[in-house]
C-alpha cells in the first residue's frame, strides 16, 4: 500500500489501458479519480476498483471541452483533495488517411485528445504538486514517434510527438521540485485502438501497408500485456524513481524493442 493517503487522477480511465492504470493504483492504496466521456465505462472501473476494497470517484467530462484548469482542479479537489499523481491514458488514433484526404475536424480532434487535454490536466495539478513537494505525471506516448515518418498517419504521429516534447518541458521545468514527469511507450497492445487502426487500414490501400502489417503482428502475437504497462507506472510513482525526470520510458520484456528517444 506504498501509495496510501495519495491521491490519483487517471484519464482514459473507463477501458483499456487506463482502467489496468487506476486499478494498479487503487491496489496500491490510492484513491482514484476515474476521468471520461462514457460514465457507463468509469461504472464498470469503479466497481472493480470498490470490490476489491479500493476508492475511486467518478468524473465523467470531455476533456477536449472542458477547457478550463481551474473548473477541472475544483471538481477532483472538491471529492478528494489535492491529487499527487496524474497518468493520462486518454488517447485517439485519428484519422488513418493522407494528409491531402483527411477530415480537419478529425485530424484537430486527435490532437486535442492526446496533446491538448494532457496540456489541460497538468496545467491543473501541477501547481499543487509543486507546493506539496511531491508529484509525478505519467503521459502515454507511442513509440510511433521514435519511427521514421510515413503516410496516413500525421494526426496520430504529430499529436503524440507533440506530447513528448510538451512533457520535456514541463519536466524541465520540473527539475528540483519533487514532482517527475514522463512519457512511457505502454507496449504494441491489442486495445480498442488496435481494432480501430486495424478497421481502418483495412479500407485503405498500398499506402496503409505498415498499419495493416502491424496490426496483423499484434493479432498473431497477442500483442503486450497491459499489465506491463502498469506495472511500469507503479514504479514510476514509487521513491525509487524519484530521479527519473523527462525520460521516455518502455515496458520490461516487450515485443518491440526500446528504441532511442533523446
Amino acid at each position: 500500500m506504498k501509495l496510501r493517503d495519495k491521491i490519483a487522477v487517471v484519464t482514459g480511465a473507463g477501458r483499456g489501458l487506463g482502467r489496468h492504470t487506476a486499478l494498479r493504483l487503487a491496489s496500491l492504496g490510492a484513491s482514484v479519480a476515474l476521468i471520461a466521456r462514457s460514465e457507463e465505462q468509469l461504472r464498470e472501473t469503479a466497481d472493480l476498483i470498490t470490490a476489491a476494497g479500493g476508492r475511486a470517484v467518478l468524473l465523467p467530462m470531455d476533456l477536449t471541452r472542458e477547457l478550463s484548469p481551474d473548473r477541472l482542479r475544483g471538481a477532483v479537489e472538491s471529492v478528494l483533495g489535492p491529487p499527487a499523481i496524474l497518468v493520462n491514458a486518454a488517447g485517439l488514433f485519428g484519422p488513418l488517411a493522407l494528409l491531402r484526404d483527411s477530415d480537419p475536424e478529425t485530424w484537430i480532434g486527435a490532437l486535442m485528445v492526446n496533446t491538448v487535454a494532457p496540456y489541460v490536466t497538468c496545467r491543473a495539478f501541477v501547481g499543487g504538486m509543486i507546493e506539496a513537494g511531491w508529484g509525478r505525471i505519467i503521459n502515454v506516448s507511442s513509440a510511433a514517434t521514435l519511427l521514421e515518418p510515413g503516410p496516413v498517419d500525421s494526426a496520430y504521429g504529430t499529436s503524440k510527438a507533440a506530447l513528448n516534447q510538451f512533457t520535456r518541458h514541463l519536466a524541465a521545468e520540473l527539475d528540483g521540485t519533487g514532482v517527475t514527469a514522463n512519457v512511457i511507450h505502454p507496449g504494441d497492445v491489442k486495445t480498442g485502438m488496435w481494432a480501430d487502426i486495424s478497421a481502418k487500414a483495412d479500407r485503405l490501400g498500398p499506402e496503409a501497408a505498415a498499419y495493416k502489417n502491424w496490426a496483423a503482428w499484434v493479432e498473431a502475437t497477442g500483442g503486450d500485456d497491459p499489465e506491463r504497462a502498469a506495472d511500469l507506472i507503479a514504479r514510476i510513482v514509487g521513491e525509487e524513481s524519484a530521479a527519473i525526470n523527462g525520460q521516455f520510458l518502455w515496458i520490461d520484456q516487450g515485443l518491440r524493442n526500446p528504441l532511442p528517444s533523446w
